[in-house]
């Protein structure tokens, strides 16, 4: 029997219809992709499918009992606390008093007595709800993904964050789990873990990914969402492409013979008099059923038109780096040796936290090695494609943000007008003039590449590009890049999207070492594969940082609490809260570091002085406070 069937579905915001006639049955242990362009209502369905949206018409059924779990692609902001409070929460009422409970054992077992005196009543509100079994599910769940329950959230990685996040969804045992773009700021390891966690689960599963390799590897279907219909393809994205280009082109055909009899009709009835006289009325009704249809087809979204060519050619050399050392005091990645040329297209891949933003620095000159040198090549025009998309202005519009005021701009030479070009990356006029801040994170991508592409540039550098970009739209980047005759460096996990554009990759396993490899990431040797599959633990076991448990935690009791700390102190009470804060604090300094280096690329930032002498102070007081933090840090770790 269906675990959920949608029948008939109709959803619209506005003059479109996001949803129309939607038909959907959901069978236990199947793992569903949701495709389709950005903007077309993917997100909209998952939330129908989780009860968060209400259709304007039409049936959902379900099985009794059915409970639904919800990965976002935002995590909410100011989440605090500890692992296991987090996850602890997903089970309401009863999982913030396990929480209440577990502080209190910790501090009874460090000699708090007032909270010994505490537990009493809390155990027992446990004991008449069988809070223990519910304990034992939320350290299994915190065990069973490899988390440390009492790290810090706030100190957390992204990707170790959205783990947390989907153990919280875990803990309530959720028949049917929903993961809107799962995939987004995990690095390999994380991706590959989350795909080995989903084919061993068990669980139902529906996801959007435009991860195409992720989508191959989990689905065992995919369901293309166009125009408010879904279409039904096998968990290939090749037989996917296929099969939606010939349904693209039947389309087409049946559209061309449906205009060409509505031609013929038009002519008929604007005939003469004497034909106006003799005029079939049944005929004309037919006619006036066909411009009906005709009105109601909605037509698909043109492709996105992206060009880019460099306006001067840079020297051949473009970066060499010999022997390299990059970091703040101590170095953060080692003997960098690197050779990039003209027109090569380099990919660098490693766990989050290995050094891949210090590494792009120290190529780009932004700060000074350590030991060994750099050299830049002559004529060098850099663009630069900011991850954390700080270029947009929430509160201007689509077309300011690009044309910066501007009513025509200059592309690859020729002058046009800002709407005819925003038209190319899909923003008809409409879109142009609303704000920044109402488009989607797909659209958002579009227009960051907008604007970099109004840029001259023979030194392309783009920081996890593909994040919330359409298959289709992806596909076309890709294409670009690889027939851009400039220089590219790009930063990703996207494993498919290294395949098809890299001709050199440089690996960051996390232990500060560097190689570089001719190729993509299927021509990585199988050890360097692996070590970073296990980047990610390598990251974490990095000083302060949490160490993942093997086991659960026996439950704590008021009877054990007393002797659960039987290991002697190396570090002072205030010397171990300055150790746990230090990860957040870095994590803290090394954002504003990133942002302030991308402010100082911007071409407003470059014109005006003293704006760049305070950036410029800014960064040096940012990276000595970022020096001190890792000494600290060294010194605590030592004892």
């Amino acid at each position: 029997m269906a675990l959920l069937t949608l029948r008939n579905i109709h959803l619209a915001y506005g003059m479109a219809a996001l949803l129309d006639g939607i038909n959907l049955s959901l069978e236990p242990g199947e793992r569903v992709a949701i495709a389709g362009r950005n903007g077309e209502g993917k997100s909209t369905l998952l939330k129908v499918l989780n009860g968060e949206a209400q259709a304007d018409s039409g049936e959902i059924t379900c099985q009794d009992g059915l409970t639904t779990a919800y990965l976002t692609q935002e995590l909410p902001p100011g989440i605090e606390g500890t692992v296991f409070d987090v996850v602890a929460e997903g089970l309401g009422e009863a999982g913030r008093l396990l929480e209440r409970f577990h502080h209190l054992s910790q501090a009874a077992a460090g000699g708090d007595m007032d909270a010994l005196e505490k537990m009493g009543p809390v155990q027992s509100q446990l004991d008449a709800i069988d809070g223990w079994s519910l304990q034992n599910r939320v350290e299994t769940t915190i065990s069973r993904l490899s988390l440390d329950p009492e790290a810090e959230f706030a100190a957390l990685s992204g990707g170790l964050k959205r783990r947390v996040w989907l153990a919280r969804e875990l803990v309530q045992r959720p028949q049917l789990l929903l993961l809107d773009e799962p995939t987004n700021h995990l690095d390999v390891a994380a991706i590959r873990w989350l795909e080995e966690f989903l084919l061993e689960s068990g669980l139902t599963v529906v996801f959007i990914s435009h991860d195409r390799q992720f989508m191959e590897s989990v689905a065992t279907r995919i369901l293309e969402l166009d125009r408010g219909q879904l279409y039904e393809h096998p968990p290939s994205i090749e037989e996917f492409r296929r099969r939606q280009a010939e349904r693209l082109e039947t389309e087409a055909t049946q559209r061309a013979e449906f205009d060409r009899k509505l031609a013929q009709e038009e002519a008929w009835v604007r005939q003469g008099i004497k034909a106006r006289r003799t005029r079939n009325e049944g005929r004309v009704r037919a006619l006036q059923a066909l411009r009906k249809k005709r009105a109601e087809r909605r037509e698909r979204s043109g492709q996105v038109k992206m060009k880019l060519s460099p306006e001067q050619r840079s020297g051949r050399l473009v970066i060499e780096a010999e022997h390299a050392d990059f970091g703040y005091e101590k170095p953060i990645v080692r003997d960098v040796n690197l050779l990039l040329q003209r027109g090569d297209a380099l990919g660098i891949v490693g766990p989050n936290g290995a050094g891949k933003t210090t590494l792009l620095r120290g190529l780009l000159g932004q700060m000074e090695p350590l030991a060994g040198h750099v050299k830049l090549g002559t004529q060098l025009e850099i663009a630069y494609f900011d991850q954390a998309r700080a270029h947009l202005d929430e509160d201007t519009t689509v077309q300011d943000a690009v044309g910066e005021g501007r009513d025509r701009v200059m592309v690859n030479g020729e002058s046009r007008h800002i709407l005819s070009y925003l038209e190319d990356f899909l923003f008809p006029p409409s879109r142009s003039r609303q704000p920044v801040s109402a488009l989607s994170g797909g659209e958002r991508n579009r227009l960051l590449l907008a604007k970099l592409f109004l840029r001259p540039a023979n030194l392309l550098v783009l920081d996890e590009p593909t994040n919330d970009l359409d298959v289709e739209t992806l596909e076309l980047l890709e294409q670009l890049l690889i027939e851009y005759t400039g220089t590219v460096i790009v930063v990703s996990h996207d494993r498919s999207f290294l395949d098809n554009v890299a001709t050199s990759t440089l690996v960051l396993p996390g232990d500060g070492s560097v190689e570089e490899f001719v190729g993509g990431w299927s021509d990585l040797p199988e050890r360097v594969t692996q070590r970073l599959l296990e980047g990610e633990t390598a990251a974490a076991a990095r000083p302060g940082a949490p160490e993942p448990r093997a086991e659960p935690a026996p439950e704590p009791s008021p009877q054990t609490s007393e002797n659960a700390t039987a290991t002697p102190r190396k570090l002072s009470y205030k010397d171990a809260r300055e150790l746990e804060a230090l990860p957040a604090r870095i994590e803290a300094l090394e954002t504003e570091q990133q942002e302030l280096t991308t402010a100082m690329t911007d071409p407003e930032a470059l014109r005006d002085g003293e704006r760049m002498r305070d950036l410029q102070a800014r960064l040096e007081t940012v990276e000595a406070e970022l020096a001190h933090c890792f000494e600290r840090w060294e010194q605590l770790e030592s004892g």
